[in-house]
């Protein structure tokens, strides 16, 4: 098969007839192989109606429906799953993404061997305070902190190889960062596209402005487990140690100090009045905190490595 095209959705029932037709159009003119995978996030509209009705027609049409809302990344996690093109490509489902870029995404996979193609909409029809500037912004930063020279990360339209979504693992909200988890997967031709960026035909957003805040609270996240992720205790159990052998070196000192004083009739205060017992104490707990905290995060990587973070209802096609 040559292409996947993945779709998370919610809500999205006046857009579906549409996008499957404009999708269809563009693979059976290029003569492609293809399925498509709708992903339904917990739609409380008649979403998942629309999709059985094209799954009973079409048989590259296949569905997924989750017991509730779980998420974009969860969704992308489900469809890449079950992905079986050479390249997979993922879109929004409001028609905000345009399919006439599938033909080009898939050359830059296949003749030029790029793992990644990320899109870029240079030219946006989006609300300018609430949402080109803050995506400006968070862009730059995760420029700064990942090292990917990419000037749209959030943009739904990439195209994969196929090896790179069996690599990767989508949770939380981490599907603004697959290129990041990609490269530390050890994919390391990443390139972007620019794409054409189309108004809203129906609906409204399903992100607001919270969606910035949890991009720069993942971008940390992400940021850490690039570097630790694998092996916390290379992190907590350094900081633990430091903090655990300052206390003690202190409180050694703060004993022989008191001991010294007191063999030669020096006055001295309590040791529970020296602000340095406290301090001294303190780095010791937390550094036993610390060390513990990577002792248990090894754990939770050894036993939780393969747990899946949602529940699906129904399948359609498979």
């Amino acid at each position: 098969m040559d292409i996947s095209v993945v779709i998370p959705l919610l809500n999205e029932e006046e857009s579906l007839q549409e996008l499957y037709d404009w999708i269809a159009k563009v693979m059976q003119s290029n003569r492609y192989l293809y399925e498509i995978i709708f992903i339904d996030d917990g739609s409380t509209d008649t979403s998942w109606n629309v999709i059985k009705k094209l799954s009973s027609k079409y048989k590259e049409v296949k569905g997924i429906r989750f017991q509730k809302n779980y998420g974009k990344s969860q969704a992308l996690d489900a469809g890449f799953e079950i992905a079986k093109g050479n390249v997979v490509i993922t879109m929004d489902a409001d028609l905000q993404d345009n399919p006439d870029e599938i033909p080009e995404l898939y050359d830059l996979i296949i003749k030029q061997d790029f793992d990644l193609i990320s899109g870029w909409k240079k030219k946006r029809y989006d609300n300018v305070v609430t949402k080109n500037i803050p995506s400006k912004l968070f862009n730059a930063a995760a420029r700064k902190t990942s090292g990917l020279k990419l000037n749209d990360f959030n943009c739904g339209l990439k195209a994969y190889k196929n090896e790179v979504v069996k690599a990767v693992k989508v949770s939380g909200e981490m599907h603004r960062y697959i290129p990041v988890l990609a490269k530390n997967e050890g994919f390391n031709k990443i390139g972007e596209k620019v794409v054409q960026h189309q108004a809203r035909k129906y609906g409204v957003t399903k992100f607001g402005m919270d969606r910035f805040v949890n991009g720069f609270l993942d971008l940390i996240t992400i940021s850490f487990l690039s570097k630790f992720g694998k092996r916390p205790m290379h992190f907590f159990g350094l900081w633990g140690t430091f903090m655990f052998l300052f206390g003690t070196t202190s409180a050694f000192y703060i004993g022989a100090s008191k001991l010294y004083k007191v063999f030669n009739g020096i006055k001295t205060i309590l040791i529970t009045d020296n602000p340095w017992f406290y301090i001294a104490l303190t780095s010791m707990i937390l550094g036993t905190l610390l060390f513990l905290a990577g002792f248990i995060g090894e754990l939770i990587i050894k036993t939780k490595s393969n747990e899946k973070h949602y529940s699906i209802k129904e399948k359609l096609n498979f």
